[in-house]
Order: structure tokens, then sequence, then C-alpha cells
């Protein structure tokens, strides 16, 4: 399992249920790498997206309350139920995209980490833990820095070298 996020300075992920940046670049490279693959969420997520619509092109896992039905995507209730869910995939193409608790809960369970560090203070609300500071966790740059506007960034791996399975 992977995931991808970007994040400020300070890991800041979000906002007012929102991304703290719209960087085209990061959004195209999003698409990219999740376009064809599972993408599993928590229900705050989805109902992030325009018009609470699933991820076009990709199959939506998402973890909900209970009692919440959907016809658009795959929806779960459980931990037991998600994991039980996404054995039914390929590991790697399966990513976790958000938000705040559900990046916490699963983070553990992915080998890769795609970060996008965005170089700025997005004031964010929501934050994910410091892969820097944890030991199973290492880096490696995937591009220089860019600039688009005012802010710039750099797209990076981080690699888990002792992933939970599932």
């Amino acid at each position: 399992m992977k995931l991808i996020v970007a994040v400020d300075n300070n890991w800041g992920i979000g906002k007012k249920n929102g991304l703290l940046f719209s960087i085209k670049e990061d959004m195209a490279f999003f698409r990219q790498m999740t376009a064809g693959k599972v993408v599993c969420m928590g229900y705050n997520t989805l109902l992030s997206f325009p018009d609470s619509k699933p991820l076009k092109g990709r199959i939506n896992v998402v973890l909900a309350p209970n009692g919440v039905k959907r016809d658009d995507c795959v929806v779960v209730y459980t931990l037991d139920q998600l994991f039980a869910q996404l054995k039914k995939y390929p590991t790697d193409e399966v990513f976790v995209i958000g938000g705040g608790m559900f990046y916490k809960t699963m983070y553990p369970y992915c080998k890769t980490a795609y970060i996008t560090k965005v170089f700025a203070d997005g004031k964010a609300e929501v934050f994910f833990d410091d892969l820097d500071k944890l030991p199973n966790w290492s880096e490696k740059d995937l591009s220089d820095v860019k600039t688009e506007g005012e802010l710039s960034f750099k797209f990076t791996e981080y690699t888990n070298s002792n992933p939970i399975k599932y």
C-alpha cells in the first residue's frame, strides 16, 4: 500500500476540510500516480471533493460512518472491512489519500509515501506525522525544487522499512 499527500513546512495537510495549496503540477502528479488505481479515504475526504463525488478513473474505497450508503463508491464501516476490501487488490495499486485521521491510522501499513513538500506555511489545522522523525522511514528526492507562482516545492518518496501487514 502507498500513500500520497502534500505537506507544508510544518507537515500541515489541510484546513476547513480542504487542501492548503492548489499547485497544478502537484495535482497532475496525483492524477498520474493514482489513475486506474484504488484510492482509499475517510468519509470527510470524499465530502471535500467537488459535489462530494468519487474520483473518476479509480476505484474509490471509503471508510464511512455506519448508515452511510453510496452506490458510486465502495463503502466500508470498520477497519476490518477496509482491510478485507483492500486485500482484493494488488498492494502496489492501493493509495491512501486522506484525510488526517485516516492517514494517521493507515501510514504504518504503507510501504511507500509520496510526499510533495511545499516550502511555505499553509496555516494548517490538520497535520501529518513528520516522517523525517520516524525511524522506519527514509526519504529520497524525486525532483529538484520546482516553482509555481509564489510557491516552491519538491516531490519526494519515503520508504517504510517495516510496514505492518494487513
